[in-house]
């Protein structure tokens, strides 16, 4: 197991695969690529016999291509990073942030793997693996991505909290280009540890990640939102994004308003920890100790909403507003 260090020395857990298991995930793949490869020549030869050296080479060429390079891009792409392999391995490859590939992603590691691993046998791909500290082949440098383990223990699968309920859909015109992978992975690596962390250096952590986002949006973060909520609520908001690109529609309710873990995408377990209050002031002659930075509903909430519990208090928002 690897770890990501941040700027307060608190070690992060990942959970790169093992070389053994990505070999064998490997062999299984190209077992498959390889059948099918040898079906479909056989199909071809029977069916140009007649064409002459050239095109029967050219066609070769094609039918190599196309079924060994381009089909492992297009069942990584449609799959999300699942061949036939890593779903028998528990494997998935996934960007650095640990959300789902793209098409691009795909292309990158299978072109480099024509060279690392068809090209060379594989070898070019275990040094590679072995050398690096995440167990990451050439493709995966270049990509951007990581293959990480899909069947791990329930009680240490990862959990996001989700925003507070009236911060949903609130960044939805935000512009999140300008974000870089190791960004994205440094924040969603403190949300699953938040809870862990002294109340200082979360503090500190989430401040110092909050104003890198702003920084690379171009947008100030919100008065008076905590930041460890305005981190959650634009990773739920990315999410989205991703969930609409990959399935079309409304993005299977991430981000779809409502503060349960029905309208957030996330499963919530029992006494999770809210988001962290901003540290208090030390105490001075006659003053009480008060939170700074309290975060409230926007202005403009209509007399129902006015009515009803406080925003955030719902089942599974991971946020309890102060009294």
């Amino acid at each position: 197991m690897s770890e990501l260090v941040t700027g307060e020395a608190v070690a992060l857990e990942l959970r790169p695969a093992k070389l053994p298991s990505r070999g064998l995930a490997v062999l299984i793949d190209l077992a498959v690529a390889w059948a099918v490869y040898l079906g479909v020549t056989v199909g071809i030869v029977a069916s140009t016999s007649s064409l002459d050296d050239a095109a029967a080479a050219a066609v070769a060429v094609a039918s190599f291509v196309l079924i060994l390079v381009g089909g492992p891009i297009a069942v990584e792409t449609l799959s999300h990073g699942r061949s036939l392999g890593k779903m028998a391995c528990g494997l998935r490859v996934v960007r650095d942030d640990g959300g789902p590939i793209r098409f691009r992603h795909a292309l990158v590691r299978g072109a480099v793997g024509v060279v690392e691993i068809l090209m060379t046998f594989g070898v070019v791909a275990c040094i590679a693996s072995l050398v690096s500290a995440r167990g990451r082949r050439l493709g995966d440098v270049f990509a951007g991505t990581l293959v990480v383990r899909e069947r791990v223990p329930v009680g240490q699968t990862a959990f996001i909290p989700p925003p507070p309920p009236w911060l949903a859909g609130r960044f939805s015109e935000l512009d999140l280009s300008g974000v870089p992978e190791a960004l994205w992975l440094a924040i969603r690596q403190y949300l699953t540890r938040m809870g862990q962390l002294d109340p200082q250096v979360g503090w500190a952590m989430a401040e110092r990640l909050a104003g890198d986002l702003s920084e690379r949006t171009g947008a100030p973060a919100p008065q008076g939102v905590p930041p460890a909520a305005y981190l959650a609520a634009v990773v739920q908001e990315r999410q989205a994004r991703d969930a609409r690109r990959a399935f079309g529609g409304s993005g299977s309710g991430i981000g779809s308003g409502g503060g349960g873990a029905a309208g957030s995408g996330y499963a919530v377990p029992p006494g999770s920890a809210s988001y962290p209050a901003s540290p208090a002031r030390p105490a001075g002659p006659g003053l009480a100790q008060e939170p700074r930075d309290v975060a409230r509903p926007p202005v403009g909430q209509d007399s129902a909403e006015a009515a009803s519990p406080g925003p955030g208090t719902g089942p599974g928002t991971g946020f309890v507003p102060p009294a």
